[in-house]
């Protein structure tokens, strides 16, 4: 039997690895289902999806020059209808919210924007105030180190 990328197979896995299931199809051949392709969902030990022995539909995903076939069981189920709502929607698009905002109060109208040096002396005086904040942590942390070392 010819094996094609993108068919879709029946098999019986033989062996289960850290890194994935190995697969036995018809014909004698085998392949490699990787960790990432057994399941839609995150995978941290592969025997809690398959065991050996157990028949699943594969897909076939790419067929190395070795004879080396790399499967993928997750690919193999159907596909999620594409008519169907994505878990997450952005809102719609409206000339309302494409509009600048206009309806500042006065008193925001009145308070003019910093200046430039304004928000760089701002933005020094951030950085300087979070500098002595972790040196003060450090040498705390090594007084610390060094005062157990002395007993």
């Amino acid at each position: 039997m010819e094996l094609a990328v993108g068919q879709v197979l029946e098999g019986t896995v033989t062996g289960i690895t850290k890194f994935g299931a190995f697969v036995s199809l018809e014909g004698g051949k085998s392949g490699l289902v990787h960790i990432s392709e057994v399941a839609n969902a995150y995978v941290s030990d592969v025997h809690d999806h398959v065991e050996i022995g157990q028949k699943v539909k594969v897909k076939v995903l790419s067929i190395g020059e070795a004879g080396k076939i790399n499967l993928s069981i997750k690919r193999a189920q159907e596909e999620p209808k594409a008519n169907a709502a994505p878990a997450y929607r952005r809102p719609a698009q409206t000339a309302q919210n494409n509009a600048p905002r206009q309806n500042y109060s006065a008193a925001q109208a009145q308070v003019a924007p910093p200046t430039a040096n304004q928000d760089f002396e701002d933005r020094l005086k951030r950085f300087m105030q979070e500098s002595d904040s972790r040196i003060a942590d450090n040498r705390m942390y090594s007084e610390r180190r060094q005062r157990s070392r002395r007993r």
